[in-house]
């Protein structure tokens, strides 16, 4: 092995190994610190690499670095906006009020392939899994948990189906992104993708129905203690439900998402004022009077931490919210994350470890799962979905073409890979992502969102079936 290649692979090596024993020592807290300090290091380390060989210079560094953080300024605006629209939508009595009428519709038995199928719905419409889970899934998870479900088997249905209706609607930006990096027209790339996506979403199917009719029936107490301490704490009303109404409404206008979740807020912080009035006036905390108080209370639950006694204290974690403060944490994380992928991209260090791995390939199989397997390690090493598609689809274009392989298979790989498999990565800002608004552990959901880890297993498997004429480079 080249002098080259080991050094480009020493700061990742570093990096798995200090994540690994900052998970033993701070369990579920790793994210709220030590993960940032384990970033912080490899990056140090990896900088000094570079500088020692000279194969970059800290203006490089600063100028990568201004490049990955601007990339992601979105992100973090977007990210903001959800932790102010779960607490809007959480004390606005919003999500209380589809919590309660979601335990009087869906049964135990069948709530996790029906939380599957709504979030893939949801997410095929507006062409995102975040607006998805940001949304509807906050309520399912409170249904799940109010069912009794571990949070791993909610979390877990719910983000298979969102990242199923993620990849294969026109509207979202990484299926956009996959074809268009390839060369694949959009509709072709979707129809292709199809071969490994829907076995992949029927399996998935499959095993939460086992699952769900292995569940035991909620008892009849537990569900009515629910539903009357919701009533008790929050104004519920069919009524309310316009709010989620007007925001699907918003996004089959196809307006942008920061817009869509400003807007979305807005409606629930009014929600709120006008009809949990009792409530803003708990949060406020002050001797303020009337519309001041309100108004506190309102801006309060918006931006920062809220803790509701309902008298039952686990239906006190599902009402808690964390606010746009309750993310810090994970902007925090992801500025750490593009810090260490900064350093990867222009020490060369990353383009070192991709060219070995080109070199591995030595048929349409191997060719195959040598890209699903990028798109993965793309995502541990950049800790973005965007970059890892487009480094893929870029490093392996040549390589497709050269063995005679059309397109559609190069973009569908990367979909299978790098698109759904961001999530499982707790650095990654998929992960960091669904991992605060869901209230649940990267490490926890992960091991049950079978969708993402089956689809890249299951573009191999197809990859088998590819003619043999595909099989001789030009």
């Amino acid at each position: 092995m080249k002098l080259e290649l080991i050094l480009a692979c020493v700061p990742l090596v570093l990096l798995v190994a200090l994540i690994s024993i900052v998970v033993s020592i701070f369990g579920d807290e790793t994210l709220s610190g030590a993960s940032q300090i384990s970033l912080i290091v490899a990056t140090a380390v990896c900088v000094s690499i570079g500088l020692l060989r000279k194969t970059i210079t800290w203006a490089d560094f600063e100028k990568a670095l201004a490049d990955k953080i601007g990339g992601v300024s979105g992100g973090i605006i977007i990210l903001l906006l959800i932790g102010a629209l779960g607490g809007s939508w959480m004390v606005g009595g919003i999500v209380p009020t589809l919590i309660y009428y979601g335990m009087q519709i869906m049964s135990p038995q069948w709530f996790l392939v029906s939380a599957c199928i709504i979030c893939a719905l949801v997410s095929v419409i507006t062409g995102s899994s975040w607006t998805t889970i940001a949304t509807i899934g906050i309520a399912l998870m409170g249904i799940g948990q109010a069912l009794g479900f571990h949070p791993g088997w909610a979390a877990g249905a719910i983000i298979s189906g969102a990242y199923f209706g993620d990849k294969i609607s026109p509207l979202s930006d990484t299926t956009v992104l996959a074809s268009s990096t390839a060369g694949t027209p959009l509709f072709t790339h979707i129809r292709y993708m199809l071969y490994t996506t829907v076995p992949t979403f029927l399996i998935t199917l499959a095993i939460f129905t086992i699952e769900g009719l292995g569940h035991a029936p909620a008892a009849t107490e537990h569900v009515q203690m629910v539903q009357q301490t919701l009533q008790q704490t929050f104004y519920i009303s069919p009524m309310l439900l316009m709010v989620p109404v007007c925001t699907g409404l918003l996004i089959a206008m196809r307006l942008p998402s920061m817009v869509v979740l400003f807007l979305a807020t807005l409606m629930g912080a009014l929600t709120a004022a006008f009809t949990q009035g009792n409530l803003l006036d708990v949060i406020a905390g002050t001797d303020l009077e009337g519309f001041s108080q309100r108004i506190r209370g309102a801006l309060i639950v918006v931006y920062g931490k809220t803790n509701l006694d309902t008298g039952v204290p686990e239906l006190n974690d599902l009402v808690a919210t964390r606010g746009m403060a309750g993310m810090l944490d994970t902007i925090w994380l992801i500025i750490c994350a593009m810090l260490f992928g900064a350093a990867m991209t222009a020490t060369g260090m990353l383009d070192t470890i991709m060219k070995a791995l080109i070199r591995l390939v030595k048929g349409v199989v191997s060719l195959v799962a040598t890209t699903a397997f990028t798109g993965v390690f793309l995502n541990i090493v950049s800790a973005d979905q965007y970059l890892s598609i487009i480094l893929s689809a870029t490093m392996f274009g040549p390589t497709y073409k050269r063995y005679g392989l059309e397109p559609r298979l190069l973009s569908r790989t990367c979909e299978d890979s790098a698109t759904v498999c961001s999530v499982l990565i707790p650095w990654n800002t998929c992960g960091m992502t669904q991992s605060h608004v869901l209230g649940v552990s990267t490490l926890i959901y992960a091991p049950f969102c079978f969708f993402c880890y089956l689809s890249p297993l299951m573009t191999v498997v197809a990859s088998m079936f590819v003619k043999k004429k595909s099989l001789s480079p030009d």
